[in-house]
């Protein structure tokens, strides 16, 4: 083992010869038989049997002296340098099997390991004498040094750069001999390496708190290397993706069982549930490893996880028990899949829609009883004034006797959704009773459902502003723990090399390209000092959240390939006319007459023909744009309206060659082709939006909501799965749906007697009943609506109850009244964000940088400067991170119309202003324990976090 350690031939540099008796020297000399080295039996140790002195000067001239290791301790046994090799394998030899031969090894290299370090002697001799030895030995080769201590092994790797700037090198020996070093043993190198460890630890924690900042992410996490490391994979997408496949899994089985509308055995739903329960329980044991346990067992989310794991699975089992004894029950654990769509740590948004709910509702209910108030008194009159007129409807019932239907039929007047068929009897009696129904509808429609709007907007905004406040605390926080793990003291003032910035954003934005990053680092470094201090790294979250697009000029592959031909004066005169605004004009204006083309009869020849010129014509324009136009420029993959345009023409180009051919090859029309072809027809007219300046500016405004619409329609559909699973099991089978030429007895009745000259049959609803999922979510789409969901209501409390018209009531409160008013005061706040607020000062940054590198571009010059979309990644960069990196010629940037990647970041630009740069804020954990109410600024005070 340790001939390994010796430079072997004598012919390279730096090497000694080793003979009988002789021992190696740092300088490669062969000392004389007088400095034989003495092989102590105790240890690896060596030590000189007679060095005179002039050996000793000689031997410590050209290197630092090490510390002399001193003999062991006498007890101790031979080492295995000293035993032959069969005699140093004899004791594991003996094993029954390969395993227990590699358990015997690694148990004897502990021991090894495990025996105390050689104590430095004191003689200036020996320690001249083993520092020559350990020199030579090159035990330094673990780990870079400095110039006088680093060492190779024979054929070796090179030692990879060190994460660690390299320790100082050693102070000069004096005149006396060599100052003492700190020996360099075993527990030295492990220290070295746990330096090294620790500092990759911490790069990936600061990575981890950034990227928490960059997506609003609050999840409390421990930040052992392991559970880091665990968090990353909890947040990767795929995991995501995993999860929302299996919570829309387990919501969509509503389709397949009973009542099913496409039906599968009920082991195949059962087994499929189970799969997605235990893709649950993993994924919520995933998130117990990386939660600190007393905060895992506090947080309400996870309770209700696995109440409804276990709910799911006892129902299901006494369900499938009960079925085998055809004994019919009701699956009443189905209400509560939505749960796992809310509370799993990804919908951070819906839950955020629910917290705005409930915190609204007592702001609500005050104006809701007021309401309520108003309703009984109206109800209580018009009792009073209709009841005793022996007035009828229009179906022959008795009008406004029923106190009870008062109140219900004035509640669907609030609506106007009877209007004004309820106070026609009153209005045929006596012209002057109209009167009162317009003084209700002014005071409950007008007012007090105006009112609703003004409470639910207010309060919408004021607990969002809050909330946002709190997450803007929580990403300021977590900056600030990433830079106290990475900072560096730079005179009095800590920093963070740039070094270890470019490796934290590598870390966090790995799809980002190596000019982008750059980019980003000469808006962090404005001064280009090598270090990024604690103002400009707490902004690398919201720099992150800046979708900068990187540019890249290309030339037209015919001006390569045809340079004489693309470049003539006909080619030149082509590209300016496609350029010009009148070309885009003119062809709006062909889109145009093409709509006044489609809207006659398809069956004139006229007609017909004129098609075929239209189409030539969007042909034609395509390829002057892709001639004029590099190709990947015009079907960049930020390039929406081109790809619209080319996918549309080219599809109705097809569908219309293969309508004609049918229709004269075999005289037969397709009606489904040419549904297909007038659709297509009709969806050109999409492209004016694009050329109209406001209507471009209102679209990008919607895009830029999207996302967090979304978040509004996953509400939706929460609400609609539980009320669909209830009108389920409460109306399923009560009304049937048969086609018009149907015998079957009641058939015009909806199959049930009780509807008998109702509105609901009378109206032909027949369809739209609670017989599978997709019914129900089809009625209580038209219940949102509002139009006609009175008759609704009456038609199934005639099938079943009147008390059933509770549940249409609660609909329309929950749904119309409370949800679509959060919905509209939402998209409000949006728009007023959107249109109002000036760019942030990290936007400004952005493009002030672009433009002083003189590397800016317009939006609406892209294509004239034949700029292609095209975001490179880090394997297409031709440096890598280490050294000053230069632009590639013809590299510019933009920032992209959606500027940002969530609303939540568009949200923060109103609040981030109000935290100063140097107010570090509470700690993590206050904050998360904080309410929404109390994250003001006079709650959430840097004195808090101590």
């Amino acid at each position: 083992m340790f001939s390994s350690l010796y430079q072997q031939p004598s012919g390279r540099a730096g090497l000694g010869h080793r003979g009988a008796g002789q021992a190696p020297t740092a300088l490669g000399v062969t000392p004389g038989p007088s400095v034989a080295a003495e092989v102590l039996p105790g240890r690896r140790c060596r030590r000189p049997a007679a060095l005179p002195v002039s050996a000793i000067s000689s031997a410590t001239s050209a290197s630092a002296p090490r510390p002399f290791l001193a003999p062991c301790p006498e007890a101790a046994p031979r080492s295995r340098r000293a035993r032959p090799p069969a005699q140093a394998a004899s004791s594991c030899s003996r094993a029954a099997s390969r395993r227990r031969w590699r358990r015997c090894w690694r148990q004897r290299r502990k021991r090894r390991r495990a025996r105390p370090a050689c104590q430095p002697t004191s003689t200036p001799a020996a320690k001249a004498a083993s520092s020559a030895q350990r020199t030579a030995r090159g035990r330094s080769a673990s780990r870079p040094m400095g110039a006088e201590g680093t060492g190779k092994r024979l054929g070796a790797a090179p030692a990879p750069p060190p994460l660690l700037p390299p320790p100082p090198p050693p102070p000069p020996a004096s005149a006396g001999g060599a100052a003492p070093l700190k020996a360099a043993g075993p527990s030295g190198a492990s220290s070295a390496l746990a330096m090294v460890e620790a500092a990759s630890e911490e790069l990936l924690l600061a990575a981890a708190f950034v990227s928490d900042a960059q997506y609003n992410r609050n999840i409390p996490f421990k930040t052992s290397p392991q559970a880091v490391r665990l968090y990353y994979l909890y947040n990767h997408w795929i995991m995501r993706t995993v999860t929302y496949f299996f919570i829309f899994l387990n919501l969509s089985l509503a389709v397949f069982e009973e009542p099913a509308v496409y039906p599968l055995p009920f082991l195949a739903t059962s087994l499929i549930e189970v799969l997605c329960l235990l893709v649950f329980f993993g994924r919520l044991t995933h998130f117990a490893k990386i939660t600190p346990r007393n905060v895992f067992w506090k947080d309400t989310k996870n309770i209700c996880i696995m109440v409804a794991i276990l709910l799911s699975l006892t129902d299901l089992a006494i369900y499938g028990a009960l079925r085998i004894y055809n004994i019919k029950s009701i699956r009443w654990s189905r209400i509560a899949r939505p749960i796992f769509l809310i509370n799993f740590a990804e919908s951070r948004q819906i839950r955020r829609a629910f917290r705005s709910i409930r915190n609204t509702l007592p702001e609500i209910t005050y104006v809701f009883l007021l309401f309520m108030f108003s309703l009984l008194m109206f109800s209580l009159m018009a009792l009073k004034l209709f009841g005793e007129r022996n007035l009828q409807t229009a179906e022959g019932l008795p009008y406004f006797r029923n106190y009870l239907e008062i109140v219900f039929d004035l509640y669907v007047l609030v609506t106007t959704a009877n209007s004004p068929d309820v106070m026609m009897p009153a209005f045929d009696f006596s012209s002057w009773y109209a009167l009162f129904f317009i003084a209700f509808v002014i005071v409950n429609t007008y007012i007090f459902m105006s009112l609703f709007l003004a409470v639910v907007y207010n309060n919408y905004k004021k607990h969002l502003k809050n909330e946002i406040r709190q997450l803007a605390y929580m990403k300021h926080r977590k900056m600030i723990e990433a830079f106290n793990l990475l900072k560096e003291e730079e005179g009095a003032q800590p920093v963070v090399r740039e070094a270890r910035w470019k490796q934290l954003v590598k870390l966090v934005a790995p799809d980002i390209s190596n000019s982008h990053r750059e980019l980003l680092l000469r808006i962090s470094d404005d001064e280009q000092k090598g270090f990024i201090d604690k103002k400009s790294f707490v902004q690398l979250a919201d720099l992150l959240n800046i979708q900068v697009i990187t540019l890249k000029i290309r030339s037209h592959p015919l001006g390569q390939w045809m340079p004489r031909i693309y470049k003539s004066s006909v080619s030149q005169f082509l590209h300016s006319m496609v350029r010009h605004r009148g070309f885009v004009w003119t062809y709006d204006a062909i889109i145009l007459i093409n709509a006044i083309f489609i809207a006659l009869d398809e069956e004139t020849p006229y007609i017909s023909y004129a098609e075929w010129v239209f189409l030539a014509l969007y042909i034609i324009e395509i390829l002057l744009k892709v001639y004029t136009y590099e190709p990947r420029v015009f079907f960049g993959k930020n390039q929406f309206w081109n790809w619209f345009d080319t996918l549309i023409i080219f599809a109705a180009l097809t569908a219309t060659i293969l309508n004609t051919t049918l229709k004269s090859t075999t005289k037969y029309n397709s009606q489904q082709i040419l549904d297909i072809v007038f659709i297509l027809r009709v969806l050109r007219l999409i492209r004016i939006v694009d050329s109209i300046q406001r209507f471009r500016v209102i679209m990008n405004t919607l895009i830029n909501i999207v996302p967090t619409m979304l978040t509004f329609g996953g509400l939706t559909l929460v609400v609609y799965c539980i009320f669909a699973i209830i009108g389920m099991e409460l109306f399923h089978g009560k009304i049937q749906f048969f086609p018009a030429n149907s015998n079957a007895p009641y058939a015009l009745e909806c199959g049930n007697p009780a509807l008998k000259d109702s509105l609901f049959a009378r109206g032909k609803y027949c369809k739209n009943n609670f017989n599978n999922f997709a019914s129900s979510f089809i009625v209580l789409m038209e219940l949102t609506v509002v139009n006609q969901w009175h008759v609704f209501a009456s038609g199934f409390a005639n099938v079943t109850a009147q008390p059933a018209k509770l549940y249409f009531i609660a609909f329309h409160i929950v749904m119309v009244i409370i949800i679509v008013n959060i919905f509209v005061s939402f998209i409000l706040e949006a728009f007023f964000v959107e249109y109002s607020l000036e760019k942030s000062e990290v936007e400004t940054a952005i493009e002030r940088k672009i433009q002083e590198l003189g590397m800016g571009v317009q939006e609406e010059v892209l294509q004239d400067k034949q700029l292609l979309d095209h975001m490179e990644s880090a394997e297409h960069d031709l440096e890598g991170e280490v050294g000053t990196k230069t632009q590639p010629r013809g590299l510019v940037f933009k920032i992209a119309s959606k500027r940002y990647r969530t609303v939540d970041a568009l949200l923060q630009r109103m609040f981030e202003a109000e935290i100063p740069p140097e107010d570090e804020g509470p700690s993590l954990e206050e904050i998360l324990n904080l309410p929404p109410a109390a994250a003001g600024p006079s709650h959430l005070t840097s004195e808090r976090a101590v």
